[in-house]
């Protein structure tokens, strides 16, 4: 009896774990089956990357058919290389830097505009006598050595009215918050409003800001997604699985904002830790500038991007002329 019982219960336990491996079998098929697609981030995973996050923990994803990698980047410059060179499928870019990089005859495209306005903007302590960009005569501005943002403020200057030649730029490299908030310089450029300036806040260093836009430089998108020439051509398909997905992931943090960030919390990078309440009003900020309105998540306007390239062109940022139709695709 007990013999008997013995061998009905091994093969019992023979037929779970044959189950146990049909049932293994299936689920590695199906991801298996999954097409994998790699993505790079511009920096390390902050508020701005929550559509991206929601859409993989959700299976918005999944249920396009991707398998998406989301990759930090070791350096900043690294996103545009990468998927130049084809070692990324896409990655997160700016604008500015997608035409900059088709001047130098690398074959970037822009695929989608994630935040449609500018997050870089001209930083003054809340007590500074300067009101607006002409009042920086004979200041200094603290600005991380990048060609773009000496010509936002010049740009910004002289539509002002003011003499863009009786400002110093000091280069502080990426060390902007403790330029500002050791007194070094009056101003700053190269800092975001949803990053820099909540920190400088949040160290009881208050800051206002003067937007770019105001100030005759083209209202610009700030952050878009960026993929190669070859790679758009080669697999249109992927890509607007893509964008069907992170639609879906932007709808949901619009919508379910806490949660969405709650989402992000779990992808903190150790390296850079997410403070919870930076975090909260960074997406503030972000979520109405992320927003298209009457178009589609991630539609670009053709002639945002004639108008960035003219001005980069007549500020000598870029040297060669861009096609601004070539820079961008609309899915």
């Amino acid at each position: 009896m007990k013999k008997s019982l013995l061998i009905m219960l091994s093969l019992l336990l023979l037929l779970l774990s044959a189950c146990g491996k049909s049932e293994s079998s299936k689920s590695s098929g199906k991801d298996a089956g999954l097409q994998k697609v790699s993505l790079m981030l511009d920096w390390y995973p902050n508020a701005v990357h929550s559509f991206l996050y929601a859409a993989q923990e959700k299976g918005y994803f999944k249920e396009q058919g991707l398998d998406v990698d989301i990759q930090m980047p070791a350096d900043t410059n690294d996103p545009l290389k990468l998927v130049a060179a084809d070692k990324i499928d896409m990655a997160l870019s700016y604008q500015p830097q997608v035409l900059v990089a088709r001047g130098e005859d690398i074959p970037v495209q822009s695929f989608a505009a994630i935040v449609r306005h500018p997050l870089n903007q001209l930083m003054v302590p809340a007590d500074s006598s300067v009101q607006s960009p002409k009042d920086l005569a004979g200041k200094t501005i603290g600005y991380p050595s990048i060609p773009l943002d000496e010509a936002i403020v010049s740009t910004m200057v002289k539509a002002d009215g003011g003499e863009a030649g009786k400002i110093k730029m000091v280069d502080v490299g990426w060390d902007l918050i403790p330029a500002m908030a050791t007194k070094k310089t009056d101003a700053l450029i190269g800092g975001y409003i949803n990053h820099e300036k909540l920190l400088l806040d949040k160290e009881g260093h208050p800051m206002r800001t003067l937007n770019p836009a105001d100030y005759g430089v083209p209202d610009y998108y700030e952050l878009v997604l960026v993929g190669s020439e070859k790679g758009l051509k080669a697999k249109p398909e992927v890509f607007k699985k893509f964008m069907a997905a992170i639609t879906k992931g932007q709808k949901y943090v619009s919508e379910h904002p806490e949660e969405g960030l709650s989402v992000l919390m779990k992808h903190e990078d150790k390296s850079s830790p997410l403070e919870k309440d930076v975090e909260t009003k960074s997406l503030e900020i972000l979520l109405p500038l992320m927003d298209a309105k009457d178009k589609s998540f991630g539609y670009q306007d053709p002639k945002t991007w004639s108008k960035v390239a003219q001005w980069l062109k007549e500020n000598k940022v870029i040297k060669e002329t861009v096609k601004p139709e070539d820079s961008f695709i609309n899915f």
